[in-house]
C-alpha cells in the first residue's frame, strides 16, 4: 500500500499557545511531528532548541520527526534522542562523516535520514542510501517558512525513488518546502511518502481539514 504521511512543521505553530497547536495535531489526522531546527549558521535563521523540545516530548503522541539544519549535527543527535526524536534527518552538506553520523543514530534507536538541498543532485546519495530510513528533499532553500515550491523537485523525486530501488532500499522520500493543498496529489503521485506542510496547516482557517485534505 502506498504511503501517504503528512507531517505537519512546529515552525509555523503559535508559539504562544504551543501545547494547544500539538493537542490540536495529536488530534488530528497528522501522521508526525516534524521539528526544524536551525542554528543561524547552516542557515540564515535561528528556531529553536532543547526548551521546545521538552514540551513536545511532553506532550506530542506520535511520531517526531527531527530535521537538523546545523552545522556539526553530530554533537547534538545524542541530546534530540533524548528528548524523544524518533527520526533524526542530517544535511549532506553539513556531514563530514555522514556514514558514521547514520549509523551512529541508528545504533541509538532511532531512525536515520539524510537532507539534500535544492542545488545537491541525488547521485550523491548513492553510497549511503541502502543504510538510511528516510531522504528528505529540500523543495525550497532551508532558513525560512513560506518560500515558494521549487518546481525541479518532481524530477529530484522520480531519481530519488529510481535510486532507492536500485540499491534495494527501504527508504522513505519526504518533501520539505512550499507544500500546500496545490501539490499534495502530484507529490504523492510523483513518490513522495511524507510531505512536511507548515504554514498551509498553521495559517489555515481549518488546520485539522486541511491535513485531511492533503492526505487526499
Amino acid at each position: 500500500m502506498k504511503t501517504k504521511l503528512i507531517a505537519p512543521s512546529l515552525l509555523s505553530a503559535d508559539f504562544g499557545n504551543l501545547q494547544r497547536d500539538i493537542e490540536m495535531l495529536n488530534n488530528s489526522q497528522a501522521d508526525w511531528f516534524h521539528i526544524d531546527v536551525m542554528d543561524g549558521r547552516f542557515v540564515p535563521n535561528i528556531s529553536f532548541g532543547f526548551p521546545v523540545m521538552k514540551t513536545v516530548q511532553q506532550h506530542a503522541k506520535k511520531f517526531v520527526d527531527v530535521h537538523l539544519m546545523i552545522v556539526e549535527p553530530d554533537k547534538y543527535v545524542d541530546e534530540f534522542i533524548n528528548h524523544g526524536a524518533d527520526l533524526i534527518s542530517v544535511h549532506y552538506e553539513a556531514c563530514t562523516h555522514l556514514h558514521r553520523t547514520i549509523h551512529h543514530i541508528q545504533s541509538r534507536g532511532a531512525k536515520a535520514g539524510v537532507v539534500l538541498n535544492p542545488s545537491t543532485p541525488v547521485l550523491m546519495l548513492e553510497d549511503i542510501i541502502a543504510d538510511v530510513d528516510l531522504v528528505l528533499l529540500m523543495s525550497v532553500n532551508p532558513g525560512f517558512g513560506g518560500q515558494k515550491f521549487i518546481e525541479n523537485t518532481y524530477k529530484k523525486i522520480a531519481e530519488t525513488k529510481d535510486l532507492i530501488l536500485s540499491n534495494n532500499s527501504t527508504a522513505l522520500i519526504e518533501i520539505d518546502g512550499g507544500v500546500n493543498l496545490d501539490n499534495a496529489s502530484k507529490l504523492f503521485e510523483a513518490g513522495a511518502d511524507v510531505l512536511v506542510a507548515g504554514n498551509a496547516v498553521f495559517s489555515a482557517e481549518n488546520p485539522e481539514r486541511t491535513i485531511e485534505l492533503l492526505k487526499i
